[in-house]
């Protein structure tokens, strides 16, 4: 009987492409890394500094290069991951403004800030694996 090899089923990325996937991640983690040491909150950190903002336009200007590849989902991961953070950080900042939210806002923006360091490190470790991110359908 003749041996029936696998016949892939989405296109493989190059190697450029998984080495940007790596510095995206490292950029937002050095952003995050940032806010955990200084002065700033680590999702403030995340969401205004430069590495960070500079990893959401290159996930968005190289997007059409991974599409089909395993690293479309981490590009997905990581966009979501960028504009989810700032959503929970306004809807912190609405429960701010009032003087018996001021707590709860606090830990939201705690919350918010280990969730960012959640996928920032689950990515991570999975894009190292060569595997996939569950994404939602």
């Amino acid at each position: 009987m003749a041996d029936i090899q696998a016949i892939p089923t989405e296109p493989v990325p190059s190697s450029n492409m998984v080495t940007l996937t790596h510095v995206i991640y490292g950029l937002h983690a050095f952003s995050a890394v940032t806010g955990l040491i200084g002065t700033a909150t680590i999702v403030g950190a995340f969401l205004t500094g430069w590495p960070s903002i500079i990893a959401v336009i290159l996930n968005y200007v190289k997007r059409g290069d991974v599409a089909g590849t395993y690293l479309a989902t981490h590009f997905s991961w990581q966009i979501r991951t960028f504009w989810f953070a700032l959503l929970w950080v306004i809807v912190g900042g609405l429960v701010f403004m009032t003087l018996i939210g001021i707590p709860l806002s606090l830990g939201i923006w705690f919350g918010v800030g280990l969730w960012v360091l959640y996928r920032i490190i689950r990515g991570w470790l999975a894009l190292k694996d060569g595997q996939p991110m569950p994404l939602p359908r």
